[in-house]
């Protein structure tokens, strides 16, 4: 699967311990941003590269408002695990396959 450096440093960053939430604001408008793991925001993360890695099943969210929180999937910690030598954090978050 071929994936955009944007992309790459996302899930690696996910793997990291990192929490990517959407915050929706009353009028509508959506602003991902990639937060450390002590809450502090890090970036904004452009929409199109979360769209793309969750219609890849990489990515999943809990569609909460304001904020929806993304976790990897299987499939996604297991390709961020292969992007990076440092491996998944203890704090990474990812939702289990369904058996």
């Amino acid at each position: 699967m071929k994936l955009s450096p944007a992309e790459t440093e996302l899930l690696t960053a996910l793997a990291g311990g990192y929490h990517l939430k959407t915050h929706r604001t009353l009028d509508g408008t959506k602003v991902s941003r990639l937060h450390a793991a002590d809450g502090a925001v890090v970036r904004e993360i452009p929409a199109k590269v979360v769209q793309r890695l969750a219609r890849r099943g990489l990515l999943v969210d809990n569609m909460k408002f304001p904020a929806a929180t993304y976790l990897l999937t299987e499939e996604g910690a297991r390709l961020a695990s292969t992007l990076t030598r440092e491996g998944n954090s203890p704090l990474t978050t990812r939702i289990p396959e369904e058996e």
